[in-house]
C-alpha cells in the first residue's frame, strides 16, 4: 500500500517536492474518526512518546519523593533545543536526587538553537550532556532510578528497573506489545519499539482523558499535560513548532515531535488522540500535517484560527530573506 501525499513543498506558485505518509485520528474507545494511510505498519515513535515514557516517574512517587517542579516535568517530557534554561532544569532535577551531570547517560551534542550553540562555542566550551535534547528525559529516569532505590547506572539498558518500568507503561497505554524483535536504539540510547500508528494514536487519546486508566495513571497524565501547557518553552524551546502550539492552545493540546517524521498528540476535549509519520522522515512535514489535523478537528475561535495559520503554512525564505515557497498539508 502507498501512503498518501500528506505534505507539499511549493517554489513560487508550483509544487517542488511531496512527502507521503500515514496519519490517524482515533477515540479513547478505539473508534477511528480519520485516517490516511497505512495506519497499522510499525513505526518507531522515537521521542513521541516521551510523555507516556515519564509516568513512571510520577506514579511512582519518585516526582514527589524529590519536589519536582511543573518546570521540571515539563522538562522530562521534553526534546529540547539546549538553551540555557533547558541545561540549568536538567542539572536542578538531578542534584534533587543527590546526582550531577555525569549520570547522563544520553551523549553530548551541541545544542540544536544557534544562539546556544555559539554562546558555548564562543566560551571556547564543548556541550555537555545537559545540552542534549533529550537530557530531561534522562534526569527523570535518574530520579526515577533513584526513587525506586535502584541504582541509576545503566538505566539506558532494557533490562534495567528503568526501562522495565517505562516498556511497561509504554505496552499498557499503546494496547501494543513492545517486543524485543521490534526493538531498537534511540538516539539518546534508550531502547524505541516499533509499534503501530493505531495503538500510538489510542495511547494518546488515552493519555489526553484517563479513559481506562486507574486513577494515579490518569492524575500522572493530567500533571504532565497541565506541566506542558503551563511550560510550553521547556518542552522544545524558542520558535519550535510544539512550543508556539502549546502557548497559543494551553491544555487543549498535547503535542510532541518525534524524530523521523513522526508525531504524536492529544486533544483532550474531544477525547482524541493522533498519530502520523513521513515516509521520508521529514519533520517539516509531520508539523504542517500535524497543524492540519489539529485545525480541522479543533474548534477554534478567530483569534486562535489567525494565531494558528502561520504553523499550518511554513514559509521558506533564501539567504536574502526572500520568500521563495512554503511547506504546507496536502489535500
Amino acid at each position: 500500500m502507498e501512503n498518501p501525499i500528506l505534505a507539499e513543498v511549493t517554489r513560487g506558485d508550483t509544487v517542488e517536492s511531496r512527502h507521503r505518509g500515514a496519519a490517524l485520528v482515533i477515540d479513547a474507545d478505539g473508534a477511528v474518526v480519520f485516517s490516511a494511510g497505512d495506519i497499522d505498519r510499525p513505526v518507531f515513535p522515537r521521542s513521541a512518546v516521551k510523555a507516556i515514557q515519564a509516568l513512571p516517574l510520577l506514579e511512582s512517587g519518585a516526582a514527589d519523593r524529590y519536589g519536582l517542579t511543573d518546570q521540571e516535568i515539563a522538562l522530562a517530557v521534553s526534546s529540547h533545543s539546549g538553551e540555557p534554561l533547558h541545561a540549568e532544569t536538567s542539572l536542578a532535577m538531578l542534584r534533587k536526587a543527590g546526582r550531577e551531570a555525569g549520570c547522563l547517560e544520553c551523549g553530548a551534542h551541541w545544542p540544536m538553537n544557534e544562539a546556544a550553540a555559539r554562546a558555548i562555542a564562543k566560551a571556547g566550551q564543548e556541550p555537555s550532556a545537559l545540552n542534549n535534547n533529550c537530557s530531561g528525559k534522562h534526569a527523570g529516569f535518574v530520579c526515577l532510578a533513584c526513587g525506586l532505590d535502584e541504582d541509576p547506572a545503566g538505566y539506558i539498558k532494557p533490562g534495567h528497573a528503568v526501562q522495565q518500568a517505562v516498556r511497561g507503561a509504554l505496552e499498557e497505554v499503546t494496547g501494543a506489545v513492545h517486543s524485543a524483535d521490534r526493538m531498537g536504539t534511540d538516539g539518546c540510547s534508550i531502547p524505541t519499539y516499533a509499534v503501530p500508528l493505531r495503538a500510538l494514536a489510542l495511547g494518546f487519546a488515552r493519555f489526553g482523558t484517563g479513559h481506562g486508566f486507574r486513577a494515579e495513571r490518569a492524575q500522572a497524565a493530567a500533571r504532565i499535560r497541565k506541566a506542558a501547557a503551563l511550560h510550553p518553552f521547556l518542552v522544545a524551546g524558542t520558535g519550535r513548532f510544539d512550543t508556539r502550539a502549546m502557548e497559543l492552545l494551553r491544555e487543549r493540546i498535547f503535542i510532541k515531535t518525534g524524530a523521523e517524521g513522526v508525531y504524536c498528540g492529544s486533544l483532550p476535549e474531544l477525547g482524541y488522540g493522533i498519530a502520523l509519520k513521513c515516509d521520508d522522515g521529514a519533520g517539516r512535514a509531520a508539523e504542517v500535517a500535524m497543524a492540519a489535523l489539529i485545525a480541522r478537528f479543533l474548534p477554534m475561535t478567530e483569534a486562535e484560527q489567525a494565531a494558528f495559520a502561520p504553523l499550518r503554512e511554513s514559509v521558506m525564505k533564501n539567504w536574502n530573506g526572500i520568500e521563495v515557497g512554503r511547506v504546507r498539508a496536502a489535500g
